[in-house]
């Protein structure tokens, strides 16, 4: 029996050459890939024998650190499935994920611990531990106290490896299940894609509680026997630095247009360089331009969701066209169709629909919500609107859902509006992004006050920070009299992007 266990992709490369570097930090030091896969072991170890059984869901909302990569890895290893929180969550978002995923063991910093405790013995009991500290409640500690050797548990392709959380346009978050084939599929196409060997140098400055950094830049160097230079947070002028020892980097746009406000930016210090990634938000063509003038690199952007990874890319070798995503990947289905899912003429927008062994295996315990996203032949609904152009270059020109991205994070108006509503002297809101050169789209929300109520927008701002996560707070409440409807009553929110979006 072939054990489909995205561990193994890893595993492959810690026996070709235990002693190479996998993973370097500021601050502590070197990890070879033989130690990495002895403190996978242990981790694995750890949470086993903490009572977790395959398929037991364990939640992380950490902030990013050699020891959650660890769990992330022991997760896969020991068949459990990871489900990353963004650390930006607050209590009742975290309540909804708790009570939807059920997990079996939840890991957080240890100043959230009591906090998390309570918010779990309130709806499913789950045991709260910490990731580093030390101590009864401590995992790295109970691990340290593990055996280094872990049988890597056989799982089949459509076993569940990952749940990503990605937020409904009704305010319901929904949880993608991420297969260990879907993680295979896609580290394998994107590997050879974008040309990785054993000689690369990833610079990882991305968060790790979504796709693009626990996922694509993780895997990518891990299953290719590359290294990992780990930076906890990404700061333009560390970055910059670390840049001549590097060979690759993943961003966002946001990321791209503070490295061109560093001075020390230039061909020069991007010498070493041979590959600039983006995605997770449309790059602006001007930053495209700006960055190719100072530092003679073309950057490749891509295309990828929670649901399916990486689908498009730009061309390794070839040309890079800025305002397009590229090519399906290899193994990857991508067709633009019209409402009656047929596909549209070349040059036509329509929805993009995909399908492949990266397309996630449907919502968690959302089974009619699974129904609805797919066509009755198999393609996946992403919700975006597209054009193919005469070359086979995919486009990405709107979105369906009015999703905003700001900074490289997904937002949906509604559950913004629903938040807003609900706040003394509000009527009503809307919600929708406009440009913005540094996050790409900011969160905007225009709002209409009930009769005889006055609204102070900066409270208003400071009353959603306690709320909402800080990405999705509004960066600019507008106050209007009435929102523009159309004759069947709906907002129209073009009209409110193209008022405000000047």
């Amino acid at each position: 029996m072939n054990n489909s266990n995205m561990y193994l992709e890893i595993a492959r490369i810690v026996e070709a050459g235990p002693e190479r570097i996998a993973l370097e930090t500021g601050t502590d030091g070197k990890l070879r890939y033989g130690e990495l896969d002895a403190e996978v072991a242990r981790y694995a170890n750890a949470l086993c024998e903490s009572g977790l059984q395959r398929g037991d869901r364990v939640a992380v909302q950490v902030g990013k650190s050699v020891q959650s990569l660890l769990v992330y890895l022991a997760c896969l290893r020991a068949g459990l499935v990871y489900l990353p929180l963004n650390t930006a969550y607050r209590s009742a978002e975290l309540d909804y994920f708790l009570r939807d995923a059920e997990p079996g063991l939840i890991l957080v910093e240890p100043e959230q611990r009591a906090a998390m405790e309570a918010l779990s013995n309130a709806s499913i009991g789950a045991a709260v531990m910490t990731a580093g500290e030390e101590g009864a409640v401590s995992l790295a500690q109970r691990a340290a106290a593990c055996s280094n050797r872990f049988s890597t548990a056989i799982s089949e392709p459509g076993d569940l490896a990952v749940i990503i959380y990605t937020s409904g346009t009704t305010g319901r978050s929904k949880g993608a299940m991420v297969t260990h084939d879907n993680l295979v599929s896609n580290a394998r196409a994107l590997t050879q894609e974008w040309q990785f060997t054993r000689e690369d140098v990833l610079l990882h400055a991305l968060p790790i509680f979504h796709v693009h950094g626990l996922f694509v830049a993780n895997h990518c160097a891990l299953t290719t026997g590359a290294r990992l230079l780990w930076h906890d947070r990404f700061d333009a002028s560390d970055v910059v630095r670390d840049l001549a020892r590097s060979t690759v980097l993943m961003g966002v746009p946001t990321y791209y247009v503070r490295l061109l406000g560093q001075r020390e930016l230039s061909r020069e210090t991007c010498g070493n360089m041979r590959l600039f990634i983006s995605g997770s938000a449309p790059l602006l063509a001007e930053t495209h331009q700006a960055f190719e003038q100072r530092t003679g690199h073309r950057i490749l952007e891509r295309y990828g969701m929670s649901e399916a990874g990486m689908i498009t890319s730009n061309p390794y070798r070839g040309e890079r066209r800025a305002g397009t995503v590229g090519f399906p990947l290899p193994g990857v289905e991508v067709r633009v169709v019209d409402a009656a899912d047929k596909p549209v003429p070349t040059g036509d927008k329509g929805a993009i629909q995909i399908r492949g062994r990266n397309v996630f295996s449907g919502y968690w315990r959302m089974p009619e919500k699974t129904r609805e996203e797919f066509t009755a032949d198999g393609w996946f609904r992403t919700g975006d609107i597209g054009t193919f152009d005469a070359d086979g270059y995919l486009s990405i020109v709107g979105r369906a859902k009015d999703l905003i991205i700001t900074g490289g994070y997904n937002v949906y108006p509604k559950e913004i509006e629903q938040v807003i509503d609900e706040l003394p002297g509000v009527l009503e809101s809307a919600v929708i992004g406009v440009p913005h050169a540094d996050f790409g789209e900011a969160v905007t929300a225009v709002v209409v006050a009930a009769a005889g109520a006055q609204i102070d927008t900066a409270a208003t701002i400071e009353a959603l920070k306690k709320k909402l996560a800080a990405y999705k707070v509004p960066k600019s409440i507008y106050v209007v009299e009435a929102l523009p409807r159309n004759a069947m009553g709906k907002v129209q929110k073009n009209v409110l992007r193209e008022r405000l979006g000047q």
